[in-house]
C-alpha cells in the first residue's frame, strides 16, 4: 500500500473515470495487469475468475466510494465480499506489523480493529506474535461456512494468494 497522497488521488481519480475497484486502477496506473489477471488459468478457471471479478466489481460499486467502506455489511456474504476488496489492498508475501496493517485498513474504514479481527477470523489474514500476513493458501471452507462466502471466492481467492 502506497503512502503517497498525490499517487492516491491519481488511483481514485481513475476509479471513479472507468468504474474499476482500486486494485484495478493502481495497477493501471503504475502500468502492470491486475495481479490475478498474471495468474495461469485453464479455459474454465479464467471463466469462472472472469464471472468472479463481475460479482467483485458490483459488490464494490455499491459499498464503496473512493475506496472507503461507508459501512461494514451486516450480511455475512456481502461482508465477505468486503473484506475481499479490502483484502486487496494488502501485498501476498510482505509480513505486516499491527500499526501497519491498522493504517492500510484504517484508509478503508475508521473500524480498523473490527475490519482486522474479520480479515484473520474469515482466514484471508494470518497472524502470529503481531506479524500479519496474506494468507498462503486459499482457506478449506466447511459446508456451514461455504453459506456464508460468496461462491465467487473460491475463483478469486486462490489466485491473489498464490500471487505472492
Amino acid at each position: 500500500m502506497t503512502r503517497d497522497r498525490d499517487f492516491k488521488q491519481v488511483v481514485r481519480t481513475r476509479m471513479s473515470e472507468t468504474g474499476e475497484t482500486y486494485t484495478a486502477a493502481r495497477a493501471a496506473v503504475e502500468g502492470q495487469t491486475p495481479p490475478l489477471a498474471t495468474a495461469r488459468h485453464s479455459p474454465a478457471d479464467q471463466a469462472a475468475y472472469d464471472e468472479a471479478r463481475v460479482e467483485q466489481e458490483r459488490l464494490v460499486a455499491r459499498l464503496f466510494t473512493d475506496g472507503r467502506l461507508a459501512q461494514v455489511p451486516a450480511k455475512r456474504k456481502t461482508r465477505a465480499g468486503a473484506l475481499l476488496e479490502v483484502l486487496a489492498r494488502f501485498e501476498p508475501g510482505r509480513v505486516y506489523a499491527e500499526p501497519e496493517v491498522n493504517e492500510v485498513l484504517s484508509a478503508v474504514h475508521e473500524d480498523f480493529a473490527y475490519l482486522r479481527r474479520e480479515l484473520v477470523n474469515y482466514h484471508y489474514l494470518e497472524r502470529a506474535e503481531g506479524r500479519y500476513w496474506v494468507a498462503r493458501a486459499a482457506p478449506v471452507r466447511s459446508r456451514v461456512e461455504l453459506q456464508e462466502i460468496p461462491r465467487w471466492e473460491a475463483a478469486w481467492l486462490p489466485g491473489f494468494v498464490l500471487t505472492g
